[in-house]
């Protein structure tokens, strides 16, 4: 007999049901690819994991932080028009090592921290870049690591 779970809606879920197993990218649909690319690689220092077009003719360049499996795939398709990103409307976090230290090195590459760097807690730090194309990134540092 298979169990049954009932969700706050009251509908019976069966609990052998597919499932989502894990993220395996997220998508950023760019205007200029390779200057998006070389920020996120060369200011950022994200792998660049592959690339490839796709069937309806996208560009598509896959990166990765050195320490996670999730990719970001950038895609530019421009026979969908220009990209035009609402502010604060999404944003990529990821976690530094040090966030004085990464804003030093992103002001020699001469990219400004937007924003921060802000103690949320007593165990974290966080401060905004904005990348190519109106996309934000936040960097965050847990500190007593």
């Amino acid at each position: 007999m298979v169990p049954k779970v009932r969700s706050r809606a009251n509908t019976v879920i069966e609990a052998s049901m597919a499932k989502i197993k894990k993220l395996l990218h997220t998508r950023y649909r760019v205007n200029d690819l390779e200057k998006t690319v070389a920020f996120y690689r060369d200011v950022l220092g994200l792998q660049e994991t592959g690339r490839q077009k796709s069937p309806r003719g996208s560009e598509l360049v896959f990166l990765k932080a050195p320490e996670s499996e999730e990719e970001i795939e950038l895609c530019s398709y421009p026979s969908a028009g220009p990209v035009q990103v609402q502010p604060d409307l999404t944003h990529l976090a990821f976690e530094v090592d040090d966030l004085e230290v990464f804003a030093k090195q992103l002001a020699k590459k001469g990219v400004k921290l937007s924003d921060g760097p802000t103690r949320a807690s007593a165990d974290m730090m966080f401060a905004f870049v904005d990348a190519p194309e109106g996309y934000e990134i936040e960097l965050i540092q847990r500190l007593g690591k």
